[in-house]
């Protein structure tokens, strides 16, 4: 049995899936904010079971995501022709009529979605006090019980893992997961001592610093460049295209693209330019003397600027939390633009 967990990407929605993590090793997860992005996520898992051929030892588990009606209809009809058993496990009032009509909707307004993952869980497989305790200080927070014992803790929670950005979900789903689950179990640590909100708030920096050192001590920003830097280089395979005979890398949303685009460059001589798009629908080139960016950038989006720096505005391009969906619009946009370019070399020679 393999468990396919999509939750929404705040402390609640991680929560849930450090108690699934906790409980159970053969779980993959995907995370989402609302409206279409859950659709994507969804189908993605669908390809990923079905590239495992076994679908009826597959459940996928959804925490803290409101569905529509929509959404459950064709959830519900995808996976009842691929007998693939899904719950859902949520406590947004919004989801009640959700919850009337599908049998596997499982709604409670009381409890978050962590607290209601953890007693779903807990009575299936046991019961555990660390955990349990972590559980209410999520609880505590989500839902809002300012005089709880645990409220102000919660809050720190809170702060923490939204602003744990540091690794792109996009493109590191993997790791970036396993960096909010380091960020929990260093966080859970302070429950019940003393000033304990205060103790976190000092620590975070550090805890941050932790896991991203590796051979030696650095200020955190170039720890996280190095980090970045490393995972490009790792998976690069997955993230490279080509321009006219070049070969690049795509990126998204990376942050730092002059210091990581030049990192990675310099230490991946096969590469010839860096390309990074963000959710604004800017482009970023980098390159590091193999090939004029600037008029890369002119030719695919009339933008410009350096040779080794560039960047443009791709107007077309739609925002994704799914970077094959980023990379087909990026290759589309190369390719229309190389064809382009033959007819009008055609035209000119007949």
């Amino acid at each position: 049995m393999k468990i396919y967990h999509l939750s929404h990407t705040d402390l609640d929605g991680y929560a849930c899936q450090f108690v699934t993590h906790f409980y159970f090793k053969n779980v993959k997860f995907y995370n989402s904010n609302y409206g279409k992005e859950i659709n994507e996520n969804f189908n993605v898992i669908i390809n990923d079971i079905e590239r495992k051929q076994n679908l009826e030892k597959a459940i996928i588990l959804i925490t803290d995501l409101n569905l529509s009606l929509s959404q459950c209809e064709e959830f519900d009809k995808v996976c009842k022709e691929k007998k693939i058993k899904i719950f859902l496990l949520d406590h947004h009032q919004s989801g009640e009529e959700c919850a009337k009509k599908y049998s596997w909707y499982l709604l409670d307004s009381k409890r978050c979605a962590t607290k209601i993952t953890y007693d779903f869980f807990s009575k299936i497989c046991k019961s555990d006090v660390e955990l349990s305790n972590f559980v209410d200080v999520v609880n505590s927070v989500d839902i809002w019980l300012s005089e709880d014992k645990n409220f102000e803790l919660g809050k720190v929670f809170l702060g923490l893992i939204a602003n744990a950005k540091e690794i792109n979900r996009v493109m590191f789903k993997e790791a970036q997961v396993f960096y909010i689950f380091f960020l929990f179990e260093r966080a859970r640590k302070f429950i019940d001592k003393e000033n304990s909100n205060v103790l976190l708030d000092n620590a975070t920096h550090f805890i941050k610093k932790d896991f991203f050192t590796k051979d030696r001590d650095d200020t955190l920003a170039n720890l996280i460049s190095n980090f970045v830097v490393e995972k490009l280089s790792e998976l690069k395979n997955d993230f490279t295209i080509e321009y006219e005979g070049y070969k690049g890398i795509l990126t998204v949303n990376i942050g730092n693209t002059s210091i990581i685009g030049n990192d990675f460059l310099i230490k991946n001589p096969d590469y010839d330019f860096f390309v990074d798009i963000s959710s604004r629908k800017t482009l970023s080139f980098r390159a590091n003397g193999k090939i004029d960016v600037s008029i890369m950038a002119k030719n695919l989006v009339g933008g410009g600027g350096h040779k080794n720096a560039s960047g443009g505005l791709f107007s077309a391009f739609k925002d994704s939390a799914n970077y094959d969906y980023i990379k087909a619009q990026i290759l589309d946009l190369i390719k229309s633009k190389e064809l382009k370019k033959e007819n009008k070399d055609v035209s000119a020679n007949s």
